[in-house]
């Protein structure tokens, strides 16, 4: 797993699986999906939405989810361009250069779902550009079934920080920001400025709450042990109402963030229903609009319903 807050009592120990003798290695998010999907390192672990979507998709998928999502991020945010761009809107994207890391990453699927069902893009009218975002090299993790009129340049030899930097390419969709705005620079911004107010309001109307990330097992293991599926959700359910108690205590500093609580208080007034759910019924909004986009977008192989993604004795909990 990343090193979430949510996460930490079960990490640490705090939260403990009943039955389960459980190694915790806390790596970054793309070590944990590389490792993981090339090589299947783990029999636990966080992994890409939209790569283990598109695996089961193509049928035989020898892992198995449970509806846990550690990461879950608005994406209007992740559009960045440079600052002399005279691209002003997402609909300024038509018949531009625009580069992401990996056609299947799943905050990709999510920025291209808005541009395509909120501001009423036709994809196709985009060239596309594959590549890293700072080294070299990267290539898709899964294979893909590309609708037709989509196509994809692929640049191993480049990063997409370099072309945004040189205008090889006039826009960036990346979950993990290009160097150059984690370093400041001030050649590049941000698409949507106001990226806070837009998500908001994106929210209130659809009630999207993307999904990044969600937690596997082997599917091996899991057959082994079921019940260890059940048992990892709940502990993982745990920790994360722990972690949200933190988040809104108001008698001392959890976080070094000031008027955190306040943050904290005013983000659950804006999604009221569950800060951060776990479990399918009250995702099923946000599930099926990420299967949707994904399916239209080639990154599921035939259309998926949510229950089809994760581990059977975890699609309901009991009730006392």
């Amino acid at each position: 797993m990343s090193d979430y807050d949510h996460v930490r009592d079960l990490a640490s120990g705090v939260v403990r699986p009943e039955g389960i003798d459980l190694t915790v290695l806390t790596l970054q998010v793309e070590e944990i999906f590389f490792r993981t999907l090339k090589y299947r390192e783990f029999d636990a672990s966080e992994i890409s939405m939209a790569k283990y979507s598109s695996l089961v998709s193509q049928g035989g998928c020898d892992l198995i989810a449970i509806p846990v999502f550690p990461s879950r991020m608005h994406r209007h945010s992740s559009i960045y361009v440079r600052s002399d761009t005279p691209l002003r809107t997402p609909q300024d994207l038509v018949g531009r250069r625009v580069g992401l890391p990996e056609w299947a990453q799943t905050a990709a699927v999510y920025s291209r779902g808005f541009l395509a069902h909120q501001y009423g893009l036709d994809l196709a009218s985009i060239d596309w550009v594959q590549a890293s975002v700072n080294q070299p090299g990267r290539g898709e993790k899964v294979a893909l079934a590309l609708p037709k009129g989509i196509t994809i340049e692929r640049r191993p030899d480049t990063s997409l920080n370099a072309m945004l930097l040189s205008g090889e390419v006039d826009a960036v969709l990346s979950a993990h920001p290009p160097h150059s705005v984690e370093q400041g620079d001030p050649r590049v911004k941000r698409l949507i400025g106001d990226f806070l107010s837009v998500e908001q309001d994106y929210f209130r109307e659809t009630r999207i709450f993307p999904i990044m990330h969600t937690v596997v097992f082997r599917r091996e293991v899991y057959e082994r042990n079921p019940w260890i599926a059940g048992e990892l959700y709940k502990c993982l359910e745990e920790a994360k109402d722990r972690s949200v108690a933190r988040a809104l205590d108001f008698n001392a500093s959890r976080f070094p963030i000031p008027w955190g609580a306040e943050h904290a208080r005013r983000a659950m007034e804006t999604m009221p229903d569950d800060y951060f759910p776990y479990g399918i019924a009250p995702n099923r909004t946000t599930l099926e609009a990420f299967l949707t986009y994904a399916h239209e977008q080639g990154v599921l192989h035939r259309p998926l319903e949510p229950e089809e993604l994760f581990a059977p004795n975890t699609l309901e909990t009991f009730k006392i």
